[in-house]
């Protein structure tokens, strides 16, 4: 399950991301529920992850192109420096009492623009360090990183503005990056795995577009992730209206709700790490499941059950984001791989700009429980056209029936029918 912490490399990475990911989840708490106590707005929730994803949405593809031409170490030093300098910024402002929820808007955008070049600069990184042999593990534990600082991170974010104010959030989320800029800095650069770097030209652009779409394995995941990640992601929107209007239960009941779904996301990355290969069908499955468990949760009347459901949640959740970005990454030459990702990346977070205020408009007219809802039923939707989609494209078709007096509903080859036939 940990092997690829044996690489040296990696293991600085992963522990300068432990404490950074720690920092990232307690802004990201803190800055949606500044913005809610400026505002009062669901909408301006929205509003505001909108505006962290927009770039992505707006310069992803160029981002791609950029890394796939730029050494990953530098560009990562680079990256992690600027959204250190937006959290201390903001800490600033809040903590002298100046903060209006523009600037809330400002930073987040900054952010944003920071991670145009440092997600598809980490995410291809990884492979540079372990190598094409241990890339499912290291992505696994990546993304279980990521989730367990979401245990810390929410909780301590509740205790802190409950207790001496978000600006608190802010200041030790930018300090947080001293130790993945320390990590970067202490890496053996003899024991990378360095990918060919793409030299300057006019078309790459397009060079990288034409290489997905002629290529089913990459084009059905990405339509995929980006309907779930506009539609079905969209959390800070929903769990903070939830919080306040539909339980009246405050800060606290919102930092529950991230820290359980990140209990979810930690045991579905950790079950990711202990599988050899990514399939398209656990993907398709897991996309199902997490859609059919938002309508269930927008639905039930109790504020203990709704919680308890942010765990299953998490883990399809995570097993969505893990098992997608394995399996692109693994489809991919390594010298596209920037610009792949990128553009995954770009559809799995860009979309949010289209989704959040859309999803909080909802939140906001019908209220949380229908925004909820509306979430699900999209999500669900896709997994299903998806499905189907791949099935078709791999020669499958749906084989419903009996087994030991139990129903069973799976994909089969369509030469298995025709054998029988014949």
């Amino acid at each position: 399950m940990f092997r690829s912490l044996r690489v040296r490399n990696y293991r600085l990475f992963f522990l300068g991301q432990v404490v950074s990911n720690t920092g990232t989840w307690m802004q990201r708490i803190a800055q949606d529920w500044l913005v809610l106590s400026l505002t009062g707005s669901s909408t301006a929730v929205g509003v505001t992850t909108a505006l962290q994803f927009l770039p992505m949405l707006l310069f992803g593809l160029y981002g791609g192109v950029l890394v796939d031409r730029l050494p990953k170490r530098p560009t990562l030093l680079a990256t992690q420096s600027a959204m250190a300098l937006t959290g201390l910024a903001l800490a600033a402002l809040t903590l002298t009492g100046h903060v209006e929820v523009w600037h809330v808007y400002v930073a987040a955008f900054a952010v944003g623009l920071a991670t145009v070049v440092d997600n598809p600069a980490r995410q291809s990184f990884v492979s540079e360090m372990v190598g094409p042999d241990q890339l499912q593990n290291a992505v696994s534990l990546n993304s279980a990183n990521f989730q367990s600082a979401r245990l810390v991170g929410p909780a301590v974010a509740g205790l802190l503005i409950t207790g001496v104010g978000t600006g608190w959030a802010f200041l030790l989320n930018g300090l947080s990056f001293v130790a993945p800029l320390a990590a970067l800095l202490m890496m053996r650069g003899r024991e990378l795995y360095p990918a060919r770097r793409t030299p300057r030209g006019k078309g790459q652009l397009r060079e990288g577009l034409r290489y997905v779409a002629g290529r089913p394995e990459l084009v059905w995941p990405i339509v995929l992730v980006g309907f779930i990640g506009t539609f079905g992601f969209n959390f800070p929107v929903w769990l903070s209206a939830y919080a306040d209007d539909v339980f009246h239960a405050g800060a606290g009941a919102y930092s529950l709700f991230n820290t359980l779904m990140a209990v979810g996301s930690v045991a579905g990355a950790l079950l990711a790490a202990r599988r050899g290969t990514a399939r398209m069908r656990l993907l398709v499955v897991a996309a199902l499941a997490f859609g059919v468990l938002e309508v269930v949760a927008a639905l039930v009347p109790s504020f203990w059950l709704f919680a308890l459901l942010m765990v299953p949640i998490g883990v399809f959740g995570l097993t969505i984001n893990v098992t997608a970005n394995t399996s692109v990454q693994m489809a991919t030459d390594p010298a596209m791989r920037g610009r792949v990702m990128a553009l995954f990346m770009m559809v799995f977070m860009g979309g949010t700009p289209l989704g959040a205020p859309l999803v909080g408009w909802v939140t906001d007219a019908f209220g949380a429980r229908a925004g909820f809802a509306v979430g699900g039923l999209v999500s669900t939707l896709a997994a299903v056209v998806v499905g189907l989609v791949l099935a078709r494209v791999g020669g499958l078709r749906l084989s419903v029936g009996w087994n030991h007096g139990h129903p069973h509903v799976r994909f089969v080859p369509r030469e298995r029918r025709l054998a029988t036939a014949a």
